[in-house]
């Protein structure tokens, strides 16, 4: 019997072709999930911003309007719970933020009275790939920032019209505000509240 000198080779190579051609599709599967989690890391990082720029406008406000009534301290724990009169959405800096982020926000809320929730969606698409109809998918998430009251006082002691303010006790410093010059030396917004991503 004569030997085959090219049988096997022959055998061989529509196996080598399918499996070359099975790598070739993990490849180009794993590109198109690596382009959609790089486009929803996008749109997270986009919320968070979004997110974190609307409650820190909320806590400037809500600064604002505690200097403004500094020397009624009877108001300072509806200001400190963020129940202050007339301050109006911080939408706009989300829009803004988003907007820096190449991603557009499709809704945004405040969280009680001190935070917001923000939905953004990307401005680019997953792109080209493998997977039908993706290239066209846009990415969206969400994300919710929260403001802290960092400061106590106790309205004991106090009177109105009086020579003392109350002692205000903040995380990591006390401060002793003058009424005859109450806007001399005042805590700055993040003295007053911390503001962070909600967990």
């Amino acid at each position: 019997m004569r030997p085959r000198i090219h049988g096997d080779a022959g055998q061989a190579f529509p196996i080598y072709i399918t499996v070359v051609g099975g790598l070739l599709f993990l490849a180009f599967a794993y590109l198109a999930v690596g382009q959609a989690a790089a486009n929803r890391n996008e749109a997270q990082t986009a919320a968070d911003a979004a997110a974190l720029a609307a409650a820190q406008d909320r806590r400037d406000k809500l600064t604002g309007a505690w200097v403004e009534n500094v020397l009624d301290p009877t108001k300072w724990q509806d200001i400190f719970d963020g129940k202050a009169q007339g301050l109006g959405l911080s939408c706009w800096r989300a829009d803004q933020l988003a907007a820096q982020n190449d991603a557009t926000v499709v809704s945004c809320a405040p969280e009680g009275f001190l935070g917001y929730t923000v939905e953004v969606e990307t401005k680019d698409t997953v792109g080209d790939s493998i997977v039908p109809g993706t290239e066209d998918e846009k990415s969206k998430e969400s994300a919710t920032a929260v403001i802290e009251p960092r400061c106590t006082f106790n309205l004991l002691g106090w009177e109105e019209g009086g020579d003392t303010l109350p002692l205000l006790n903040c995380k990591d410093r006390q401060w002793k505000l003058d009424p005859k010059d109450p806007k001399d030396l005042l805590p700055k917004p993040e003295d007053l509240f911390d503001v962070h991503l909600a967990d």
